[in-house]
């Protein structure tokens, strides 16, 4: 068993109840500013997360040229959750590529300094950066009014009924 791709996979079903629960909320409010965040809106937020996998795991990582999603390119959940399938894509062939390497250095040139990063530190970035904008969302939509469902870690049997 790969624990690390266990691990992303509880992410990915989190992420999913998150989803769900963006699924009801207004669409232009999904998109709407909300002051005292730093990202502006729900949308953006999500983009954020998903740009951080983008950056951090394909650019730094494994060296991939990519164009990172930016929030004029996602105007819904639905148009979200196919960026997310390409993260999920991209998640796993970062963990096939450093199977069995999750500890070894990564020397790059990073914004103009050298960093030297491993695997294990980019996953472990790129899943706590979401929890916490996670987080940021689900504030966001209690200030909209919102009564958001529980998105933390799902256990076992959430699980189930979140697909059933």
């Amino acid at each position: 068993m790969n624990v690390l791709k266990e691990q992303y996979n509880l992410v990915r079903h989190t992420r999913e109840s998150l989803f769900r629960f963006c699924e009801t909320l207004d669409p232009k409010d999904y998109t709407r500013k909300v002051e005292g965040f730093g990202w502006g809106s729900v949308r953006n937020l999500h983009v954020h997360v998903a740009e951080c996998y983008q950056n951090w795991l394909a650019k730094f990582g494994m060296q991939e040229n990519l164009t990172p999603v930016e929030p004029g390119m996602v105007q819904n959940v639905k148009e979200m959750r196919e960026v997310f399938e390409q993260v999920n894509m991209l998640m796993l062939r970062f963990l096939e590529t450093y199977e069995g390497r999750y500890g070894e250095g990564l020397e790059r040139t990073w914004h103009g300094d050298k960093a030297v990063l491993s695997p294990l530190w980019l996953f472990t970035h790129t899943i706590t950066h979401e929890f916490h904008h996670k987080g940021q969302i689900v504030s966001m939509a209690r200030q909209m009014r919102y009564i958001p469902a529980d998105t933390d870690l799902l256990p076992p049997e959430d699980i189930e009924a979140l697909y059933n």
